[in-house]
């Protein structure tokens, strides 16, 4: 099945995150394209040394995004008459992992933030895991990671999937975690590949809308905190 066309993206990209060692900066409500363009620039400013290391939130209009995972395309479900009903997106994409839904009412998490300090991809994505967990504990849910898995579940339910890009060891891509978002259009893929599990939302499992501006302060509390001791080689383990 072909992706359904998507826009071109903006000339320019938001303005750049302030200087400085860290920044968390949030885009907003952005089609996916356009996000994946402007964090390519934010790269090439990491990488030029024009900007420190920055967190990036957005939220998505409807989009499944295709992972590198090979086969990845065979888990989208639903033909492009539905598709274009619902008014989702397909489009690939270069991060790892396979195809995941993103929409309005989640928390994209782009870390723009270079690893040379510690080389180890497995490592960060542990530590992504980790911010998520220990976020999810402040807003009320004991979550975990599942052997094997890449992303944070509640017992057998997915609530954040995970899937990161490097480029001369500055990452791109990062986590969506689900808070307010609808999750009927789950239905029309196969989430990551896994079909032995379901997919959660903050709101489901705690009974109510949560808001969003604080879902992302307590997650990027989480994320500085732990960055610290992810880039402190002196205490690797």
């Amino acid at each position: 099945m072909s992706p359904p066309a998507t826009a071109a993206p903006p000339p320019a990209p938001p303005p750049a995150p302030p200087r400085g060692d860290r920044a968390t900066v949030d885009w907003g409500r952005t089609h996916y394209v356009s996000a994946r363009h402007w964090q390519e620039h934010l790269v090439a400013q990491r990488l030029a040394g024009e900007i420190g290391d920055s967190l990036v939130f957005t939220e998505h209009e409807p989009v499944y995004t295709l992972g590198v995972r090979p086969g990845a395309d065979r888990h989208l479900l639903w033909n492009e008459a539905e598709l274009s009903r619902r008014g989702i997106e397909v489009v690939a994409t270069n991060r790892g992992g396979d195809i995941t839904y993103h929409g309005p009412g989640q928390v994209v998490g782009y870390p723009i933030v270079s690893l040379a300090a510690r080389k180890d991809l497995h490592a960060y994505l542990r530590f992504l895991e980790q911010v998520l967990i220990n976020a999810l504990g402040c807003l009320g849910l004991a979550a975990g990671r599942r052997p094997g898995q890449t992303g944070i579940w509640l017992g057998r339910r997915k609530i954040a999937a995970i899937g990161v890009a490097v480029k001369r060891w500055v990452t791109f891509h990062g986590f969506a975690l689900n808070v307010n978002n609808d999750l009927a259009a789950f239905a029309g893929i196969v989430p990551c590949g896994i079909s032995d599990a379901a997919v959660t939302s903050l709101r489901q499992e705690l009974g109510h809308e949560c808001d969003l501006a604080e879902v992302k302060a307590v997650v990027a509390a989480e994320f500085w905190a732990e960055w610290r001791k992810f880039v402190d080689t002196t205490d690797v383990h």
